[in-house]
């Protein structure tokens, strides 16, 4: 466009120049006299210069105004194929005007083309990011997508329901969402720093009742980069809680079975011997001593009795006897263990409480109650003298798992100061107490009989203080 305006424009110029010349010229032939000769000459001349001028003039002006009709057939001539060019009519301006509107009607063609594939490509995104979000929601571990900045992007159901989050937790700093396991939020950071990949760990958290729980992860970086940061990370979450505690009872119960047959030959001989210690103590308090003697045989004699209670309670829990299944109502055996311990709580100053429902399972009842007492004075018995709630409660209920498996739970819980972490599963070894009386049987035999059962018996810890053991026994098919 530049080219041709400056070409019209110096046309123009040449033109108004070369006929400025010519009337001045006139003008002055004009002015010759009449009868000059060379007048008629000159005027001859001048006309024939200005025609020839003229001519050329108007055939600059035409091939000038030709030009962009010829680079238009040009172009036309290379957009259409060689037969189509053949057959093509005389007529230039005809031909290129059917030229571009073939080409109007493919670019139309095309862009409608462009129009479909755009759809069908935007249906296919739409298509493909809902089955995505219905991967994520089906996912039965809790799944947390992090950024390069730590913040989070997605999180499931699963993982909302792990890390206890009501509201809009997108947005948030791996610091903030994560703080209930901060060795995780460090994982977190240093997988999108470092592209380190971790599998299968185990973490601890703190609910938001006060209560640990056993998390397992799997944190993976997203696109990582050689020796550069990752894009973000994926972090894959599962509360294994219950899977440790299973897998702990499992062991302890394997322990317990290895030490009681080792013990039991042990136990059997101790008793033997201190049946005869215990006849020569009878004995020493039937002859004459002065004072001081006669308390040495009581003291010696109540000492030998308490060893035989406990050598007997601990033949009991290593050789155990055969279970009598019946069915068994457990408020009938909790009543009967409270009607047997009210003496206890009397003495303590303790009240009793008992909500819920207990229904009936199929068990030892004699063994069943016995477990249950040991429970009971054990809650009764970890709460101190200075404690001014001095409680146990007891509530029953039931839970059905998905297999259309049916349980009856029943907890126990006291107001004593709780059980040290560390403790948690050490009080159901034999002879481990952190009483200053008492000899540590009692728990472990306890937890024999609820396993023999195929129960559990787990401890924790309460949010309000003290601990809460959780009985959990199969009930009867129906």
């Amino acid at each position: 466009m530049r080219y041709g305006s400056r070409i019209q424009w110096i046309l123009t110029a040449l033109g108004v120049v070369f006929l400025l010349a010519t009337l001045l010229v006139v003008t002055l032939i004009w002015r010759m006299p009449a009868a000059s000769n060379t007048r008629g000459l000159l005027l001859l001349t001048i006309f024939l210069v200005t025609l020839c001028v003229s001519v050329l003039s108007i055939f600059l002006l035409l091939r000038w105004v030709r030009r962009p009709l010829r680079q238009l057939v040009g172009e036309a001539e290379r957009a259409v194929p060689a037969a189509a060019r053949a057959a093509k009519p005389r007529d230039e301006a005809q031909f290129v005007l059917e030229t571009f509107q073939s080409v109007v009607a493919q670019l139309q063609a095309q862009q409608r083309e462009l129009e479909q594939l755009s759809a069908r490509e935007s249906a296919r995104a739409a298509s493909a990011e809902k089955f995505s979000e219905r991967i994520v929601a089906s996912v039965p571990s809790g799944l947390v997508a992090f950024d390069a900045r730590c913040h989070a992007t997605l999180l499931n159901a699963p993982a909302r329901a792990l890390l206890e989050t009501d509201g809009a937790a997108e947005g948030e700093h791996v610091r903030t969402l994560l703080a209930c396991a901060p060795d995780l939020a460090e994982m977190v950071e240093r997988c999108v720093q470092t592209g380190e990949l971790y599998r299968r760990e185990e973490i601890m958290a703190t609910s938001a009742d006060g209560r640990l729980r056993k998390l397992g992860a799997t944190i993976a970086p997203i696109d990582p980069a050689p020796g550069q940061k990752a894009r973000g990370a994926l972090c894959l979450l599962t509360d294994i809680t219950e899977v440790m505690q299973l897998r702990e009872q499992v062991a302890l119960k394997k322990n317990l079975e290895s030490l009681g047959e080792m013990a039991a030959g042990l136990s059997h001989e101790f008793k033997n011997a201190l049946a005869t210690l215990h006849g020569y103590a009878q004995l020493l308090q039937t002859l004459s001593h002065d004072e001081r003697g006669q308390t040495a045989a009581d003291a010696l004699l109540q000492e030998v009795r308490s060893l035989t209670s406990m050598v007997t309670s601990f033949l009991n829990f290593a050789r155990p006897q055969p279970l009598d299944l019946t069915e068994v109502s457990l408020s009938e055996v909790l009543a009967d263990c409270i009607a047997e311990l009210q003496p206890l709580f009397a003495e303590h100053r303790i009240q009793f409480e008992s909500t819920g429902d207990f229904p009936e399972i199929r068990a030892d009842e004699r063994m069943l109650r016995q477990a249950l007492l040991n429970l009971l004075r054990n809650a009764a018995e970890a709460i101190n003298e200075e404690s001014e709630q001095r409680r146990v409660a007891v509530r029953g209920s039931t839970e059905r798992e998905p297999d259309n498996r049916e349980w009856a739970i029943v907890e126990i819980a006291d107001t004593g100061e709780g059980i040290a972490a560390a403790d948690l599963q050490r009080i159901f070894i034999p002879f481990f107490t952190t009483k200053s009386k008492g000899h540590g049987v009692g728990l472990a035999l306890a937890h024999r009989v609820i396993t023999e059962h195929n129960g559990t018996l787990v401890a924790t810890n309460s949010a309000d203080g003290g601990a809460v053991l959780t009985v959990r026994l199969p009930m009867m098919s129906k």
